[in-house]
């Protein structure tokens, strides 16, 4: 285990985002001296988290059992209970795991899952906060290139159409949706803001066209980072460049918002990835330098790869070495 380094202040990072991509980022945080917030998106409509979004009403808890992990200084056989998932022969608990079944029953105990997960974060000693972009679940839609539309995360790349926008309503299609409390506040008091990694449009993008979240990112005074993907996506960012990732960012919020980009310029071995486990992924995401700097974006390129159990990962420490990197060389 890497030890924390301490400065005289710990800048203010906020990291969001969701999917697997986020805790990996936040495990490396947690040894530097970092004041670290995680926003996480509550759109995912999958598996266990969507099986108890509705039957609990609940915000989807999956991505936010994950970061609590990730923050959080427990044992790791407590972790590993935490984490634990039921065998899909187990029936009625088939494919649950017991941290998403505590947040589901810390919610309706406490009536919002943003409650649960503040109790949690202290149970669980996290370092840092963390908070559901909104206090309410949300439905994800996409609008296609052709016009279509469909309604729920976990359904948005199954048809491989090239995605126009995504938008986000309220469980009961309600389009008045707000940032859950201390959100806004807390990006417009950091010092840096990092988008990702993670899956472009149901990961980052989800948090980011909840509108207030996507104006204090858009106007606050932090570093805006974002992570490019190593690998494009089925469904998703196929054939992107790690430019076309940044001008949907941008066209999203109408802005050009996005101060630096962290690429991956090595290369991963040929038939690497195993297909059984990783089928989502693609290629590796190409590079448009020239197409970044018309973004208006600084651009570190660098070898930030991981190759671990036949998957393609960032490497948390070096990511987090070059945002220390930025941070006090930009605002501190």
């Amino acid at each position: 285990m890497r030890m924390k380094t301490y400065r005289i202040r710990k800048p203010k990072i906020v990291v969001i985002g969701g999917g697997t991509g986020l805790p990996v980022i936040l495990k490396s945080l947690r040894n530097q001296s970092a004041d670290i917030t995680a926003v996480v998106t509550v759109a995912d409509d999958g598996g266990s988290s969507g099986e108890l979004r509705n039957s609990v009403d609940m915000a989807p808890p999956g991505d936010l059992r994950n970061v609590l992990a990730a923050l959080s200084d427990m044992p790791r056989l407590y972790e590993d209970l935490f984490q634990y998932r039921f065998k899909k022969e187990d029936k009625f608990l088939a494919n649950h795991t017991i941290g998403n079944l505590i947040i589901a029953a810390l919610s309706e105990m406490r009536g919002s899952t943003y409650e649960a997960i503040q109790l949690l974060s202290h149970m669980m000693h996290v370092d840092g906060h963390i908070f559901p972009s909104s206090e309410k679940p949300l439905v994800l839609h996409a609008e296609f290139e052709d016009g279509t539309t469909v309604a729920g995360e976990s359904k948005i790349a199954l048809d491989r159409k090239i995605i126009k926008r995504v938008y986000v309503t309220g469980h009961d299609n309600d389009q008045d949706v707000h940032a859950a409390r201390k959100v806004v506040q807390t990006i417009k008091n950091a010092d840096m803001v990092v988008l990702g990694p993670g899956s472009l449009f149901t990961s980052i993008l989800p948090n980011l066209v909840i509108s207030e979240i996507g104006e204090a990112v858009r106007t606050t005074s932090a570093e805006v980072v974002y992570i490019c993907n190593i690998m494009t996506q089925k469904g998703e960012t196929e054939h992107f460049s790690d430019a076309d990732h940044v001008r949907v960012l941008h066209q999203h919020l109408n802005d050009k918002f996005v101060d630096t980009v962290l690429v991956n310029t090595e290369k991963v071995p040929e038939d690497y990835m195993d297909p059984e486990i990783y089928d989502e992924y693609l290629v590796q995401v190409t590079h448009d330098f020239n197409g970044l700097r018309e973004e208006g974006c600084r651009v570190v390129s660098t070898d930030f790869l991981k190759l671990r159990d036949g998957g393609v990962f960032h490497d948390g420490d070096k990511v987090v070495d070059e945002l220390f990197r930025i941070v006090f060389g930009a605002k501190i």
